[in-house]
């Protein structure tokens, strides 16, 4: 298809400079608000896509690379790598949220610098504030932040579920349809008891009464 020709969407998916491969690719819709931050854009790039937005301080591009960004980005957003406050994918999201998107995948938003990575997975709390449905997806991890229920249909590219608070506490847990259930459970920071559970049925449920909980569905 002419990735350049699309129909207005209601998701924004952002690129960004974390882990980014094949992979990535089944996740971009045809209507999709596409966003390439920094090299997120470059890759969109090199591979044929056409983003409708490109931002960043674009540090970690070369020359030609940045000219053919120039050439292909719908839009161009430049920050200057010193003055700015935030980093490439805050700046992707802010952007996504300004436009009015409430549902947001952020592709690439991990990889091998650990700060970045844990950075990328609490901007879903940013996200989540203002009732924006965000994840942060890569080749073996999709990543929500669940503050009330959630739905889980079952999901053979990533069988494993783990559930781990983000506020001190999460309490009255309620599983349904996994092979380990819970009933008004308390999980607290630093527990391990909701890691690796299995979806049993043709869709999981997690309710909870309090607090912030990171749903993340895995694979090896």
């Amino acid at each position: 298809m002419n990735h350049s020709e699309r129909q207005p969407s209601e998701r924004a998916v952002i690129f960004t400079g974390g882990r980014l491969g094949s992979w990535a690719f089944p996740h971009i819709g045809d209507s999709d608000f596409l966003i390439g931050a920094d090299r997120g854009a470059s890759f969109l790039v090199e591979h044929g896509y056409a983003p409708d937005l490109a931002l960043g301080d674009f540090d970690s591009v070369d020359a030609n690379q940045m000219t053919r960004i120039r050439q292909s980005a719908k839009e161009l957003l430049i920050f200057d790598a010193i003055d700015k406050d935030w980093t490439d994918t805050e700046l992707a999201l802010n952007e996504a949220l300004s436009r009015g998107y409430r549902q947001i995948a952020i592709i690439g938003g991990l990889g091998t610098r650990f700060d970045h990575s844990l950075a990328n997975v609490h901007l879903l709390r940013q996200a989540v504030s203002v009732g924006c449905d965000a994840s942060l997806i890569d080749e073996h991890n999709e990543i929500f932040l669940c503050t009330s229920e959630c739905r889980l249909p079952q999901d053979e590219r990533f069988p494993y579920v783990s559930l781990l608070p983000l506020t001190s506490e999460v309490t009255g847990i309620e599983l349904q349809g996994f092979q380990y259930p819970l009933h008004n459970a308390t999980l607290r920071i630093g527990w391990t008891l909701g890691i690796s559970n299995v979806i049993a049925e043709n869709t999981g449920v997690v309710k909870i009464d309090s607090g912030e909980l990171f749903v993340i569905k895995s694979r090896d």
